[in-house]
């Protein structure tokens, strides 16, 4: 009988990339033939799956995976608003773990392998008495950690998640350097890899930053913020690379348009909306730049002849009564996952794991 392959998939901070990873190894665990489950043991953000309250990591492996049947055991525990606070003064940790334990052991029946996937950094949950360090050694996972690019910090910080690893007796498999820019590529993975094993930790594999995977679409964006829709409904699954807020002279904001730019103005700043109109129309053939999306803010319409372009160029446009600098602030403070009708971010993320991460030296190692 094959001894089931256990990987628990850890950060330093959020949104290192751990969903990146997981949708990754996932897949190619599945090309090779090995019958993979997923599970987030302890989610923090959380939808609504007709009446069950689902982490959000696993809904979406259940979506792009079909293993939707699964949900309830894939997302064993899920700490909304006020259940930190509630469990400080009525701890249940036994009842945690059986909770965890009892999805685990239904989740692998019949698996080769399964991915558990933690909430941020080594600690976190400890205040449940279920930080990924713990649940890894109630699981019997071995741990890899995932980093964002740079040297000396995140070292730092790896050998500090390591050490709880360490204390709860799990072994840390290796680490995953994620988010790299490109033209300090050779340089990171090269000064990583011997800082890495100077300290005994394998390094696993390391991926380039990709923009495309943070960038949101315009319905996206519309949703988190609750603007309203103008028009362009047709273009609102473009998407956002850029951002800029058009309070400048016309002539000076053209150089900051680039393909994929939301511009951000007041409703009645008809001139940067033309510049933004203009730009759009002529990008295939005169070096303009393809607009996203226009947000118009300050409750501001403008006049009927300019609505009647913008719908023409077929641009969304988006409609806030915030203020300019609000609406900006706003987008800036947000992080968008992967939902699963990013289908393009999901086929990314495959190919980054599969490219550059050393999946041999894991599945040898577990």
């Amino acid at each position: 009988m094959k001894k089931l392959k256990k990987i628990f998939i850890s950060a330093i901070h959020q949104n290192a990339g751990k969903t990146t990873i997981s949708l990754g190894l996932y897949n190619t665990f599945k090309d090779r033939k090995l019958r993979t489950a997923f599970m987030k043991p302890v989610g923090q953000e959380f939808v609504m799956a007709e009446d069950l309250a689902v982490d959000k990591d696993s809904y979406l492996i259940g979506e792009v995976y079909r293993c939707q049947k699964r949900l309830k055991d894939m997302s064993p525990v899920t700490i909304g608003r006020g259940y930190t606070e509630r469990y400080i003064f009525n701890p249940q940790k036994e009842t945690l773990e059986a909770k965890i334990l009892k999805s685990y052991n239904n989740l692998i029946k019949g698996k080769d392998a399964i991915i558990c996937e933690g909430t941020g950094h080594a600690g976190v949950g400890s205040v449940i008495d279920c930080s990924n360090a713990d649940v890894a050694a109630l699981l019997g996972c071995k741990a890899i950690i995932v980093s964002g690019g740079g040297i000396g910090r995140s070292i730092d910080e790896i050998i500090l998640n390591k050490a709880l690893f360490d204390l709860k007796k799990v072994e840390v498999l290796g680490v995953i350097i994620n988010k790299v820019l490109p033209d300090k590529f050779e340089k990171i993975r090269t000064a990583v890899q011997r800082g890495l094993e100077n300290k005994g930790i394998r390094l696993l594999g390391v991926i380039p930053d990709t923009p495309m995977l943070s960038a949101p679409t315009v319905e996206q964006i519309m949703q988190r913020l609750d603007l309203r829709l103008f028009c362009g409904g047709e273009n609102i699954n473009a998407r956002v690379k850029h951002t800029i807020v058009a309070a400048m002279e016309p002539h000076n904001m053209i150089g900051h348009l680039k393909d994929g730019t939301l511009v951000i103005t007041s409703g009645d700043r008809v001139d940067n909306i033309l510049v933004s109109v203009s730009s759009h129309l002529v990008h295939e053939g005169s070096g303009g730049s393809r607009i996203s999306a226009v947000i118009l803010t300050g409750g501001l319409v403008p006049d009927a002849k300019i609505v009647n372009l913008l719908k023409e160029s077929k641009i969304p446009v988006l409609f806030s009564d915030f203020d300019t600098y609000t609406v900006a602030a706003k987008i800036e403070n947000l992080t968008f996952k992967i939902q699963k009708t990013d289908k393009d971010k999901i086929q990314e993320a495959m190919r980054l794991v599969k490219d550059n991460v050393n999946v041999d030296s894991i599945l040898d190692n577990i």
